[in-house]
């Protein structure tokens, strides 16, 4: 009996494949000559750019490194920095009232939201500029006094270049309002939260995510704007350097002061933007 019991022969082990045989095939990215011949031709051009402007006489470097720590420079950069951070708060504060009234149910309220928009952003600002510095042709007084000594060159580009800002803000924070998700505020208000606490705890710190980059752009804009106010004798940066260079005549050198001025003010804010921007971006996608 047992003879007629076959042994089993023992299991072959299947072979096995070499290790790079069975390992996927890895991907090489095809060389890209061109991009980096582009790449090249685009750093020899920038440096040759950069070596023109550095050993280029004209520029008087020498000039520039006298006034650009100047008493006069630094007063009309810093009139500059006052004209900007004023304008910005004034012109938010009016924009969001305006957007608001937009966003409101009342149609008299909606309707003069948008005319306002409608016609500041259809002005320039240099003719408003000029309209509101001879408005006293229109109007010789004003509650008793005269205009040309109520409204000096400084009031009037306050006023000018808020109501400017104010219609640009408007535009800005009705975006960000309307990027916030209908549904968090029906949920806010279905826990019973009221008005001003769905504002200040759901709806402004979502929508502060749309509002901060494009009010980022506008304040960068609005400190080079600012230089506009010089056509009516407003002592902002380049209002002054040109008081120096009416006198001197090195004007080449006096706008590089100008010019480095606003670089670095303007580099200094964007990083600021930056910072702002992540801040407000925690627990989204864009913040990973």
């Amino acid at each position: 009996m047992s003879s007629d019991i076959l042994a089993k022969p023992a299991p072959v082990p299947e072979p096995r494949e070499p290790a790079e045989l069975s390992a996927e095939p890895r991907i090489v990215p095809r060389p890209r000559a061109g991009q980096w011949t582009a790449a090249v031709a685009v750093l020899v051009l920038l440096a040759l750019a950069a070596r023109s402007v550095v050993r280029n006489d004209a520029f008087q470097w020498a000039v520039v490194g006298d006034y650009f720590t100047s008493a006069s420079v630094l007063r009309g950069l810093g009139l500059t920095l006052w004209l900007t951070a004023l304008v910005m708060a004034l012109g938010f504060a009016l924009g969001t009232l305006l957007a608001l009234g937009r966003l409101s149910a009342n149609p008299v309220l909606r309707a003069v939201s948008w005319g306002y928009v409608w016609f500041f952003r259809s002005m320039p600002i240099l003719v408003q500029l000029l309209f509101w510095f001879n408005i006293g042709a229109l109007y010789p007084q004003l509650f008793g006094v005269k205009t040309v000594n109520l409204l000096g060159p400084v009031t009037i580009a306050v006023i000018g270049l808020t109501l400017h800002e104010a219609a640009y803000a408007a535009e800005v924070v009705r975006g960000g309002i309307l990027s916030v998700d209908r549904g968090q505020t029906e949920a806010a208000q279905s826990l019973g939260l009221g008005r001003w606490r769905r504002w200040r705890r759901i709806v402004l710190p979502q929508a502060m995510r749309s509002i901060v980059p494009p009010a980022g752009n506008m304040l960068i804009g609005t400190l080079k704007g600012t230089s506009i106010v010089s056509v009516i004798a407003v002592q902002d940066l380049l209002y002054s350097v040109q008081l120096v260079y009416h006198r001197t005549y090195q004007v080449i050198p006096l706008l590089m002061v100008a010019t480095l001025w606003y670089v670095v003010v303007t580099s200094v804010l964007g990083v600021g933007q930056y910072y702002v921007e992540r801040h407000y971006a925690k627990g989204s996608e864009r913040a990973r």
